[in-house]
């Protein structure tokens, strides 16, 4: 009973304490809580002061940037004003020049109208008066004109007929010595522009030449390699000739050997495969053929890097391929010892050359010229002239017609229609006449030199023919007494066209008729 009592009273005791410990904690909270209010109060003051501090400050500056703008955009409104009133003030002046120019020029206007209505009554008056004047010269005509009639025994119509007759025969004679004068100005300066333009073209190609020969020689280590080129029996020789289409001539030249032929190509071909055979040792006939196949192998791509090669020179484009091999064959093809490839090249530069003087397609010329001797590729091995052969080539490999035309004509076998051709023809001509250009064999070269001097002699009147410069001019002296000045004109053209008809010869050959009178008396 006791411990219960105890314990309760603990518990009352306990209580009591709890209820004191939260009375003076509650108090102590609100104490806590008053103060950090009342602070709170004094800071929001604090703030709101603050603040108010600021925004006054910022109106202040708002304030001052505001009239400063004010004060700047019155400013530019003040310059503005000006600027327009003074283009205000210079506009009006310049309308008050005007009108007063407008002023003077109605003044002057006004008065130039008054002096054209007194120059106005003048003319009139004066017109009439012309006109009693041509009416009087027009009485006083008609007489004169019955008088001159009366005395001519001409009507008016037959008088005029006959003036215009007479000033139609002078007018005639006078264009006939126009047109003469006209012709022999034009004749002089064309002749001096082709001197011209055919003199640049020709130092602008200058180019050295080497005359071709029908024999190659072959240089052998030593004598007793010829007997090994010979083989038992001459079997070498006569495989080597088989293969290669040339002749093996086999003397008593020291360590040498020669090869004869025409076609440059079949000897060159030879040439290089003897060589061979000679470094190779091995000389029979199966090896003979083995290595002239391969040559000529080797032969047909050199062809076609040599037409490539011409083409690049020249700056021609888009030839078929079959053209470009014959015209690298050219490279092995000669006329009277030129080389025809090397002529071919130089016709086209000359061509386009003058081509582009005379401001024609310097590109057909060209190709013209490149083209011209293609036919002579294979001329031996086909029937037909290189000039047929030629044109058949060209338009089975799709060259223009323009082209075929200008090759076609180089020989005078067609008549020139464009410029291009005939600047082919030309070329041609002076390519081919250029001193050291050709060659001709001596027996050859006297045989044309004869056959000229006899057709010269052969027409009536001919006294003397001396054909000189290498058979390039033929002078011909006719006897006076027979031969006048307008026959020896005629002569002249009539012996060269016999020589054109008769003769065959590269370039071209001057005929000069000589016909001379001698007086001679002698004082005593």
């Amino acid at each position: 009973m006791n411990t219960e009592i105890i314990i309760l009273a603990a518990s009352i005791f306990f209580a009591a304490v709890a209820v004191l410990v939260l009375v003076f904690g509650w108090r102590s909270i609100r104490q806590e809580g008053r103060r950090i209010l009342e602070q709170a109060r004094v800071d929001a003051a604090k703030v709101v002061e603050d603040a108010q501090r600021r925004g006054e400050a910022q109106m202040r500056e708002a304030e001052v940037a505001a009239r400063e703008k004010l004060l700047q955009a019155r400013s530019e409104f003040e310059k503005v004003s000006r600027k327009n009133r003074s283009e205000l003030e210079a506009q009006e002046r310049r309308l008050t020049q005007k009108q007063d120019s407008l002023d003077k020029k109605g003044e002057e206007l006004a008065r130039r109208d008054k002096e054209l209505t007194q120059l106005d009554r003048s003319l009139t008056t004066r017109e009439k008066s012309a006109e009693k004047r041509e009416a009087e010269l027009e009485r006083m005509f008609d007489e004169e004109r019955v008088k001159l009639e009366q005395i001519a025994g001409l009507t008016a119509q037959q008088a005029r007929e006959e003036l215009v007759r007479m000033m139609e025969d002078d007018a005639r004679i006078e264009a006939a010595h126009i047109v003469k004068r006209i012709e022999d100005e034009a004749r002089e300066q064309a002749g001096r522009q082709a001197q011209r333009i055919i003199g640049m073209a020709i130092q602008r190609s200058a180019s050295d030449y080497v005359s071709e020969t029908t024999v190659s020689v072959v240089m052998l280590p030593n004598d007793e390699m010829k007997g090994r080129i010979i083989g038992r029996e001459g079997r070498n020789i006569r495989a080597l000739e088989m293969a290669t289409g040339v002749d093996l001539i086999v003397d008593d030249t020291p360590e040498a050997v020669i090869l004869s032929g025409f076609d440059p190509f079949r000897r060159e071909v030879a040439r290089v495969a003897l060589e061979r055979l000679i470094v190779d040792g091995r000389i029979h006939p199966a090896r003979i053929e083995e290595i002239v196949e391969k040559v000529k192998a080797e032969f047909e791509q050199k062809i076609l890097q040599e037409g490539e090669a011409a083409l690049l020179e020249l700056g021609i484009p888009g030839m078929h391929p079959e053209l470009v091999k014959l015209l690298g064959r050219l490279r092995y093809r000669t006329s009277y010892g030129q080389n025809v490839l090397q002529h071919s090249k130089e016709v086209a530069f000359l061509a386009g050359t003058m081509a582009a003087e005379l401001r024609a397609n310097v590109a057909i010329a060209r190709r013209g010229g490149l083209v011209h001797d293609i036919g002579k590729a294979i001329d031996r091995e086909m029937d037909g002239t290189h000039l047929q052969i030629g044109i058949d080539l060209l338009r089975k490999f799709g060259e223009t017609e323009e082209v075929v035309h200008a090759m076609a004509c180089h020989h005078g076998d067609y008549d020139p229609q464009t410029v291009e051709a005939v600047l082919v023809t030309a070329a041609d001509a002076l390519s081919a006449a250029r001193p050291g250009a050709r060659r001709e064999v001596l027996e050859t070269y006297v045989k044309r030199l004869e056959k000229l001097e006899e057709i010269a002699s052969s027409f009536k009147g001919v006294q003397k023919t001396f054909a000189i410069q290498a058979g390039r001019e033929v002078r011909i002296i006719v006897d006076s007494g027979k031969i006048g000045d307008e026959q020896a004109l005629w002569l002249s053209k009539d012996i060269a066209r016999r020589i054109e008809q008769e003769l065959t010869y590269p370039g071209q050959i001057k005929v000069t008729v000589i016909r001379e009178t001698r007086s001679v008396e002698y004082a005593r």
